[in-house]
């Protein structure tokens, strides 16, 4: 059985007397510890897709089986334990709050979990420690570059070992070199067997996933699929032909 499945997925908003159909009919499989990029243009519909996936979200009509469990119609409390409990997200602006450290911010989301704080403290850090920043534990994040913010985002996703990690824009702040950092944890995390999924408006991004979902008007309008036939080159690749691209520009 797949990790999430989704059938005839509708998302429909009504705004100012106007139907907006921001899903339109998608149906998904997306099996365990896959590593895959949702791309499309603002407005294609790719975020709200993310929203639902990931229970941020409910659609319109339609049903989704997550993990053995039918959620299109949980309540918000049901969503909240389900996100808490088989979800992490980084997102493009971080979302660290500013006056918390680093490591308080990896623990919010255990705050709910009946953890005592001993407990909570060393999970944070284990969890900080597997992204190379237990030694800006105590900062704040306005002491940290775009990178390490987003490295502490990642800790934070992982603190509650999910079996999905979602990725919202997730280098859209960063530099490229950063961006090449980021995008080779992800990498790492689908190596050691974690459901990753990116999403974004930026092709090169998408190309280090080996599955690639294009969305346009709400609708699933193409798909590279390994397990269809064919070869999705792999980040190592992707990366050597960056730098390739960008030793020509600079001779």
């Amino acid at each position: 059985m797949p990790l999430l499945e989704l059938r005839d997925i509708h998302k429909t908003y009504h705004l100012g007397g106007e139907t907006i159909r921001a899903l339109d009919g998608v149906s998904l499989d997306i099996d365990s510890g896959e590593f895959i990029s949702i791309i499309g243009p603002s407005g294609s519909g790719k975020s709200t897709l993310m929203h639902i996936l990931g229970c941020l979200d409910t659609p319109t009509s339609g049903t989704i089986n997550l993990d053995g469990m039918m959620i299109h119609d949980a309540s918000a409390r049901q969503l909240a334990s389900i996100r808490n409990k088989k979800i992490g997200f980084v997102f493009q602006f971080f979302n660290l709050l500013p006056k918390l450290t680093v490591r308080q911010n990896v623990e919010l989301p255990m705050i709910y979990s009946g953890l005592s704080s001993k407990e909570r403290r060393e999970r944070a850090m284990d969890s900080l420690r597997s992204v190379n920043m237990e030694d800006r534990s105590k900062h704040r994040p306005s002491q940290l570059s775009g990178g390490q913010q987003q490295r502490a985002a990642i800790a934070r996703a992982l603190v509650n070992d999910p079996r999905i990690i979602f990725a919202d824009e997730p280098t859209g702040n960063l530099d490229s070199n950063t961006g090449e950092l980021i995008l080779g944890m992800f990498d790492k995390l689908h190596q050691e067997g974690r459901t990753v999924m990116l999403v974004t408006h930026d092709p090169e991004i998408a190309s280090v996933t080996p599955r690639r979902i294009e969305i346009r008007d709400g609708k699933i309008a193409n798909e590279i699929d390994p397990k269809l036939g064919g070869e999705a080159p792999k980040f190592e690749e992707i990366k050597a032909k960056q730098s390739q691209l960008t030793r020509n520009m600079t001779s």
